[in-house]
C-alpha cells in the first residue's frame, strides 16, 4: 500500500500507510488523546473520525474540549433529532440541520400539524431512545439519481441532493445512522452514543434556505454538551441572555415593534424607542461637532452609475436592493453606503492643504438587502441610520488623524459605560481576489501604516484574516452581545482607493495637486444597532440621562395631592426633565411596583408632607430606600446624575 506524508501542529511529519484515519493516528499517540478526540481536520477542513486519508496533508485532531469538537456534537445532535421527529412524525418533510452558536436546530414541514412544546417531552425521550442505541453513523455515498430516489417524497430534501450533487461532481454523501439517511456534508461522531446530555429548547418558524419567497418551515432548536455542568452552565446563560434580549425587552418597555405588513426589518420606533433615539442622535452629533466634524444631508437614493464608480456594485451587489427603472435611462439605488454621497460633498469645491483635515458627518440613511431569516429586532434590519463620518487627509496627517478618531470612540464608550470590547485589526484575504480589490502595493502600505498606529498607542489587538472592507484594512471594536455573540459596534477604515477611482484632488502647499487618503468611521454603529446593544447592557434600565421616561410622580391621593404634583412636573419639565404623573385609580404600593417594572430612574412619592413642606420623597430604580428632600435639592441632585451621564462612579 502506497505511504502518505502527515504533517502534525508542531511541525513534525510522519510516514503513514494510505487509508489511514484520524482515530488510528489519535491511537498512535496516547490513549487518553484517542478517549477525547471526536474528529480530524485534515488540510483546514473538518472530517469525520473514521474517514480514510489518501494524500499528504496536514491534521489537527479535534478533542471535546475544543470549538470545533462542540460543533461536531451539535451536527449529530441535530441528526438525532431529525431521526427522532422522523420515527415520530411519518408525515414529516424535512429542510436542513446544522450547528449553530450555541446549540443546533433541523428544519422541518408537516403538514398534519407543528411541534410544540408539549411535545417536547416525547422528543426528547424518543432522541434519548437512539442515543442509548449507540447506533453507529455510518458516511455513506451514492449517485445523484440513487440519492433522488430514496427522497421521492420530500421537496426540500430532494432540493437539498440537486445542491450536493452539484457541489460534489454529482457524488452525494450523507450519513445514516440505523435506516435513516442525513443528506448533508455536516461532520459527525462515530457512533449516537457519543451524545451525552441535550435539551430541546424551542420552536420558530424559518423561511426554507432563508428566502421569504421560499416556504415557511419550523426550526426546532437544541442544545448538547459533553457533560451536564457544562450544559446546566448553558441553561443559566440562555436565561440571563432572555432577559437581556432587546426583542424582549423592547415589548415590555414599548420601545419598538416590526409589523409583517409592513415588512421584516422594517422597525417602528414608538415615542420610548424614539426619545432613547433622538437623545442617541443628539448626543453624538454635538460630540462630533465639538471635534471638528461638519456634519451634512445627503439623499438616500443616488444614480447606480455612482455604486458602479464606487466599486459598491462589484463588490456588495448581493446586499443591494434591486435598482430602480425611471424610465428615462436613469437607473436609482437605495443607498447601501453613505461613503461616494460624501465624496460628491469633497468634490463640490476645490479643496485646498489647509482645508484638511476635512470631516463630514452624517446620520446617514442606508438599506441592505438582507434575507428574512438573518433579521433580528433592531440589530440586524434592512433600513438603518448609520453615525458615518468621512475624513480626508494629506498622507502625513492619517496616524494624527486616526488616533484622533480612536480618541473621539473612547470618549463615547466611556459617556455609555461600554468596558466589554476588543480591538480586531481587519485585514483583506490576499486569495480572495473577487471580493478585495486587486492592489498587493496598497493594501500592504494600509495594512502596515494601521499596525503601526496601533502599535505606537500601545492598544492590543487580534488580526483577522478576510474581515477588511473591499477597498481597505480597518481597526473594528467588537463587542459581546446578550445572546453570546459577537458584533461590530464601531470601525476606522483607511482608504487609497476611493480617491483614486474619485479623481480626489487637494492642492498642496506646493501648489501642485495631490491625492487625499480616506478615512471611513462609524464611532456607534447604526442608530438601530447600538440602541438594541443598549438596551441589553443596561438590561432595560437605562441610565437616567437616556431613559425615555426620568422621573414618575405618584401622588399619595388624587384629590389631596395631584395639584401639587401638577406644579411640580410643570417646574421639572421647564428644566427639561422627561417626567410624568400616574394618577391612575390605584393603590399607590401598586404604582410604585410598576414605575420599577418599567424601570423609571426615579419615582417621587408626594402626599401631606411634601405638599406642606415644598419637598419631594425620591426613590431610585433598584433601590428600596427612600429619601424626603426639597425639589431645589433633587433637581440639583437629578442635574449632576444628567451631566456625569449617569456613571455609577459618580454617584
Amino acid at each position: 500500500m502506497s505511504k502518505i506524508n502527515i504533517t502534525f501542529p508542531d511541525g513534525a511529519i510522519k510516514e503513514y500507510e494510505q487509508g489511514i484515519t484520524t482515530r488510528k493516528l489519535a491511537e498512535s499517540i496516547s490513549t487518553s488523546l484517542a478517549k477525547k478526540a471526536v474528529a480530524g481536520k485534515f488540510n483546514g477542513e473538518l472530517i469525520d473520525y473514521d474517514q480514510v486519508l489518501n494524500s499528504d496533508g496536514s491534521i489537527e485532531i479535534i478533542t471535546k474540549d475544543s470549538e470545533d469538537g462542540l460543533i461536531v456534537l451539535w451536527n449529530t445532535a441535530a441528526q438525532i433529532l431529525a431521526n427522532a421527529l422522523s420515527d415520530l412524525y411519518p408525515e414529516m418533510k424535512f429542510g436542513q440541520g446544522q450547528a449553530t452558536e450555541h446549540g443546533f436546530y433541523f428544519d422541518t414541514d408537516n403538514q398534519a400539524g407543528q411541534v410544540g412544546e408539549a411535545d417536547f417531552e416525547k422528543i426528547t425521550a424518543k432522541m434519548n431512545k437512539i442515543i442509548k442505541q449507540n447506533l453507529k453513523i455510518e458516511k455513506v455515498s451514492y449517485s445523484k439519481d440513487e440519492a433522488l430516489a430514496l427522497v421521492a417524497n420530500d421537496p426540500y430534501q430532494k432540493e437539498l441532493v440537486n445542491d450536493l450533487a452539484s457541489a460534489n461532481s454529482g457524488q452525494v454523501f450523507a450519513h445514516k445512522q440505523g435506516e435513516f439517511l442525513d443528506f448533508s456534508n455536516n461532520v459527525v461522531l462515530p457512533s449516537t452514543g457519543a451524545v451525552k446530555v441535550f435539551k430541546i429548547l424551542s420552536v420558530a418558524g424559518a423561511y426554507w434556505k432563508g428566502a421569504s419567497s421560499n416556504p415557511m418551515l419550523q426550526r426546532v432548536y437544541g442544545t448538547a454538551f459533553y457533560k451536564q455542568k457544562d450544559l446546566d452552565v448553558e441553561l443559566v446563560r440562555r436565561e440571563e441572555a432572555h432577559e437581556r434580549d432587546h426583542r424582549v425587552i423592547g415589548n415590555k418597555l414599548d420601545l419598538f415593534f416590526v409589523d409583517p405588513k409592513v415588512g421584516a426589518g422594517l422597525p417602528y420606533w414608538m415615542p420610548n424607542g424614539a426619545t432613547i433615539r433622538r437623545t442617541i442622535e443628539r448626543y453624538i452629533i454635538d460630540k462630533e461637532v465639538g471635534d471638528g466634524y461638519e456634519h451634512v444631508y445627503t439623499p438616500v437614493l443616488a444614480n447606480l452609475d455612482l455604486y458602479k464608480q464606487s466599486g459598491h456594485w462589484d463588490h456588495y451587489r448581493e446586499d443591494m436592493f434591486p435598482p430602480m427603472d425611471m424610465g428615462d435611462g436613469e437607473m436609482l439605488e437605495l443607498r447601501p453606503m453613505n461613503c461616494p454621497s460624501h465624496i460628491q460633498v469633497y468634490n463640490h469645491h476645490k479643496r485646498s492643504y489647509r482645508d484638511l483635515p476635512l470631516r463630514i458627518a452624517e446620520l446617514g440613511m442606508m438599506h441592505r438587502y438582507e434575507k428574512s431569516g438573518a433579521l433580528t429586532g433592531l440589530s440586524r434590519v434592512r433600513e438603518m441610520t448609520l453615525n458615518d463620518g468621512h475624513t480626508f487627509v494629506a498622507p502625513d496627517q492619517i496616524e494624527e488623524e486616526f488616533k484622533k478618531i480612536l480618541q473621539l470612540m473612547v470618549e463615547v464608550y466611556n459617556d455609555f459605560d461600554v468596558t466589554d470590547y476588543r480591538f480586531r485589526l481587519s485585514y483583506r484575504d490576499p486569495k480572495n481576489t473577487e471580493k478585495y480589490f486587486d492592489d498587493n502595493e496598497m493594501w500592504e502600505k494600509s495594512q502596515k501604516m494601521l499596525k503601526a498606529a496601533m502599535d505606537d498607542l500601545n492598544l492590543e489587538y487580534f488580526e483577522a484574516e478576510g474581515e477588511a472592507a473591499f477597498y481597505g484594512p480597518k481597526l473594528d471594536v467588537q463587542t459581546k452581545t446578550a445572546l453570546g455573540g459577537e458584533e461590530t459596534l464601531s470601525t476606522i477604515q483607511l482608504d487609497f482607493l476611493l480617491p483614486q477611482r474619485f479623481d480626489l484632488k487637494y492642492v498642496g502647499a506646493d501648489g501642485q495637486e495631490h491625492r487625499p487618503v480616506m478615512i471611513h468611521r462609524g464611532i456607534i454603529s447604526t442608530m438601530e444597532r447600538f440602541t438594541a446593544y443598549l438596551t441589553e447592557m443596561y438590561k432595560g434600565a437605562f441610565p437616567t440621562w437616556l431613559a425615555p421616561k426620568q422621573i414618575e410622580i405618584i401622588p399619595v391621593k388624587n384629590d389631596l395631592h395631584f395639584d401639587y404634583a401638577a406644579k411640580l412636573k410643570n417646574k421639572l419639565s421647564a428644566h427639561h426633565i422627561r417626567v410624568s404623573i400616574d394618577d391612575r385609580n390605584e393603590k399607590m404600593g401598586y404604582k410604585i411596583r410598576q414605575a420599577q417594572v418599567n424601570k423609571v430612574p426615579y419615582t417621587l412619592v408626594v402626599g401631606d408632607s411634601e405638599t406642606a413642606n415644598n419637598t419631594v420623597t425620591v426613590r431610585q430604580y433598584g433601590q428600596e430606600d427612600t429619601k424626603e428632600m426639597s425639589q431645589a435639592d433633587f433637581i440639583a441632585m437629578f442635574s449632576k446624575d444628567i451631566e456625569s451621564y449617569s456613571r455609577q462612579e459618580t454617584k
